[in-house]
């Protein structure tokens, strides 16, 4: 039986020779089958590198939220304005490759508001929104019909467009004119059929006379207004409510700069440069003295640093440069 043992521990000796001899060593057997490679234990890396950091940075101190809609107690209803965030990862792939941090070369995306002029109860506008560096002139026609070729060209010349609101009666009088008007581009608004107090009549009227007026536009312009301003800026609930009802959203004015034909040109101008501000709607109506001052106001409203549009543009949320 002793032999047998011996016969065990050689048998046991020449494996534990083999063994080293194929594995020189006891780490590098252990290691060639089971631990990973020096490339496999390398920790990861889980911070961006500097530049998308900065861009990340910069987005978070330079975003801007947007502005919902609202009813305010003063100006009653005011349109949303758009926001403007940086996109990151976009930005981020876009400078990589030259691994400098460039803000001219960011991309940014406008996001809209929550709440839309299109969500508010039927409202009175009276202005834009205040942070939009934009202003409406408004023109209300319901005569003055040897000056609006005049104002056409100085608006031509100046590069502007307008809303003109029509009286139903005066475009079926004066067509050429109103399509003068459209085909150099201005928006055209509702300004009802007659110059009427429509505040004190029934809902039946009201109805009859902004549709009536709508028909005649339509059918003269080929044109559906989407704004109505009541005559004499007079109005009430009932008349916002019909008008809401015929997809009209009524307007009145945040600056009237000149009564009528009693308005000087100096004051005018005046009364625009004091007054004027990001989201003004300023109310002119066709007259010589309109003629006069329609330069200079357009010229004090620039310089200011405010672009000029027509309604639509004023109160769409579209975010412009200043």
């Amino acid at each position: 039986m002793v032999w047998i043992k011996i016969l065990q521990w050689a048998v046991f000796l020449i494996l534990l020779v083999f063994t080293f001899t194929a594995f020189p060593s006891y780490k590098a057997f252990y290691q060639s089958q089971f631990l990973p490679t020096v490339y496999e234990t390398k920790p990861v890396d889980t911070n961006p590198d500097s530049l998308y950091l900065k861009i990340k940075h910069y987005a978070d101190e330079h975003n801007v939220q947007p502005i919902d809609a609202k009813i305010d107690k003063v100006w009653k209803a005011i349109p949303g304005y758009n926001g403007l965030t940086i996109n990151v990862k976009a930005s981020y792939e876009k400078q990589k490759k030259a691994k400098a941090f460039r803000p001219d070369r960011l991309i940014y995306e406008e996001v809209s508001p929550s709440i839309h002029l299109s969500d508010l109860q039927p409202a009175p506008i009276f202005r834009g929104n205040p942070k939009k560096p934009m202003v409406a002139l408004a023109f209300d026609v319901a005569d003055g019909e040897e000056d609006i070729p005049k104002i056409l060209n100085i608006l031509s010349q100046a590069n502007v467009s307008a809303t003109f609101y029509l009286d139903g009666d005066w475009v079926k009088k004066h067509a050429e004119l109103a399509l003068m008007i459209s085909d150099e581009g201005h928006e055209i608004g509702n300004y009802s059929l007659t110059q009427e107090d429509l505040s004190t009549q029934s809902k039946e009227e009201m109805v009859t006379k902004i549709n009536k007026t709508n028909d005649i536009i339509e059918a003269t312009l080929d044109v559906t207004p989407k704004w109505f301003t009541p005559p004499m800026g007079k109005y009430n609930q009932q008349m916002l409510n019909v008008a809401y009802s015929l997809n009209l959203m009524t307007t009145l004015w945040t600056i009237d700069a000149g009564d009528g034909n009693s308005g000087q040109p100096t004051s005018m101008v005046r009364r625009v440069a004091n007054e004027v501000e990001s989201g003004s709607i300023i109310r002119f109506s066709p007259t010589e003295s309109t003629v006069k001052a329609l330069e200079m106001i357009i010229g004090s409203i620039k310089k200011k640093g405010f672009q000029l549009g027509t309604l639509s543009e004023l109160t769409n949320e579209n975010r412009i440069d200043n």
